[in-house]
């Protein structure tokens, strides 16, 4: 039997990774998609940068097996 990752599963993952990586409590997740056999996670976090808040955008990739193959944070 093929292990398949629902959609929740995925934004699991990403939620949980952003928040261990950035140290923050709210993470927000704005899309989940399935392209070419992986999951694509967006979303945004916020961060403290010399006491001023911004805000981050991320993206993971996630493969089927619920490991993350990359990741990228900017800043809005």
């Amino acid at each position: 039997m093929k292990f398949v990752l629902r959609p929740e599963t995925v934004e699991d993952i990403a939620v949980t990774f952003v928040k261990k990586r950035k140290k923050v409590g709210d993470v927000s997740v704005v899309a989940k998609e399935r392209k070419h056999g992986v999951w694509v996670v967006r979303g945004t976090c916020p961060i403290d940068l010399h006491g001023h808040p911004w805000t981050e955008s991320f993206e993971l990739i996630i493969d089927t097996k619920g490991k993350i193959k990359s990741s990228n944070f900017r800043l809005m």
